[in-house]
């Protein structure tokens, strides 16, 4: 275990009902090429050191999850319990591992799980894995309970660390108060919530999949983006964003591959930050889940026939319905009930947050992905890979998983449309 460098305060973090939902690990793997001022072994004494002290201003971390007896809710007891911290190597070396891009399950190995990591019953917020490669290179596995962070607080996370790891003092004045998105008290649901379930009938789009999955990754460049944002235009000027073009795009592939009744509804869900869509808006620097699920919903047989500027509309009518009232309806939505999100497709975008624009000591990370999740219903949205062929830096990954006669249509409709 890694402990704060210095003494911390001994107090329970409330918990927002955005935060509680989040209650399941996120797994991502920093890989970093080999650098002669910095072998593995400095790196991993400065991480350590850098771990130490960010500990100190992110004291939940080293905390851990109670219910609060009084109020029922789930909050973190800032208990300077640690985070855990591992050290490992693999015998290959960076260029054997394959093509880093790709959703590899034996990337599996480069992380590790928070529960029982120690001991039995004990289950950090974090854990953080550092493996050494043979050619000098390295990965940086960080597994975090996603109540922890959403993709936003998590990037600022990474970058206080790699400035603590230079020796450098920390610019950012953090934002813990997460009462900022505690429900209004008398709770005042004002819109339908068709985007979310009760549990206690629950087929959440975050179960993961028993069945054989097939893993690929496909890749749009700026033109592919470019080829779309036009057939969404059609005649009109409006801006389109790459976005909803994608999200539209990747919704009727995903319907269309499968089996389903005409009348059926299907519903898209995927991530908005609410920081700037709340009055007065969050501080940049609030650290926590500051994101709410927007949603489109259709008509199956509809969904087939529609044109593609219509699907690309009802996605950034989702976007565009996530103001303040709505955003707090959605917030006392989970006052009142045990629920989730729920669709048949949920887009989950890591395109834009930046892991991979973060400076160590030791540089930037060559690439950043996640440990694959066993979902069918989930979709990523990845950067490309740095110098890659296909686009640069300009387009974007795309990690689907489905069954394999699912995938072969899906694969066909991704490139016909």
């Amino acid at each position: 275990m890694v402990f704060p460098s210095k003494q911390t305060e001994k107090k329970s973090l409330f918990l927002s009902n955005i935060d509680k939902v989040l209650n399941f690990e996120v797994k991502t793997v920093h890989f970093f090429e080999a650098n002669n001022d910095f072998p593995p072994q400095i790196v991993t004494e400065k991480l350590k050191k850098a771990l130490e002290d960010v500990l100190v201003v992110y004291d939940f971390l080293a905390g851990r999850l109670k219910n609060n007896s009084e109020t029922n809710r789930l909050e973190i007891d800032c208990n300077a319990e640690g985070v855990g911290f591992v050290v490992a190597s693999s015998d290959y070396t960076l260029d054997q591992i394959g093509d880093l891009a790709y959703p590899n399950q034996a990337f599996a190995q480069f992380v590790h799980k928070t529960k029982d990591f120690l001991k039995i019953g004990d289950i950090p917020l974090c854990v953080v894995q550092v493996t050494s490669f043979q050619c000098g290179g390295f990965a940086i596995g960080i597994t975090a309970i996603h109540l922890s962070f959403d993709g936003v607080s998590f990037k600022i996370f990474l970058e206080n660390l790699a400035t603590l790891a230079s020796n450098m003092p920390l610019d950012v004045t953090l934002c813990h108060n997460r009462q900022l998105l505690a429900a209004r008290s008398p709770p005042r649901v004002s819109f339908p919530h068709p985007e979310m379930i009760k549990l206690d009938n629950i087929s959440s789009v975050f179960k993961s999949s028993s069945e054989e999955l097939d893993f690929k990754v496909f890749q749009l460049n700026s033109k592919h983006i470019n080829n779309l944002k036009e057939k969404a235009n059609g005649n009109n000027n409006t801006r389109v964003s790459s976005f909803n073009v994608i999200s539209a795009h990747l919704w009727r592939c995903k319907m269309l591959s499968g089996t389903y009744d005409s009348n059926d509804l299907s519903t898209i869900l995927y991530a908005v930050d609410i920081r700037n869509k709340l009055n007065p808006p969050l501080p940049k620097a609030y650290i926590g889940n500051a994101v709410l699920t927007a949603y489109a919903t259709i008509k199956c047989e509809e969904l087939r026939e529609c044109e593609f500027s219509k699907l690309v509309e009802m996605v950034r009518e989702g976007s565009r319905r996530m103001n303040d009232e709505y955003a707090r309806s959605i917030i006392d939505w989970g006052e009142l009930y045990n629920g989730f999100p729920n669709g048949e497709i949920l887009v989950s975008s890591w395109w834009r947050l930046g892991f991979e624009k973060v400076e160590y000591p030791w540089g930037k990370p060559k690439y950043c992905c996640p440990v694959v999740y066993r979902s069918k219903d989930v979709i990523l949205l990845f950067p490309p890979f740095r110098g890659s062929s296909e686009g640069g830096d300009d387009g974007v990954n795309i990690i689907v998983a489905l069954p394999h006669k699912e995938m072969e249509k899906f694969q066909s409709l991704f490139y016909t449309f």
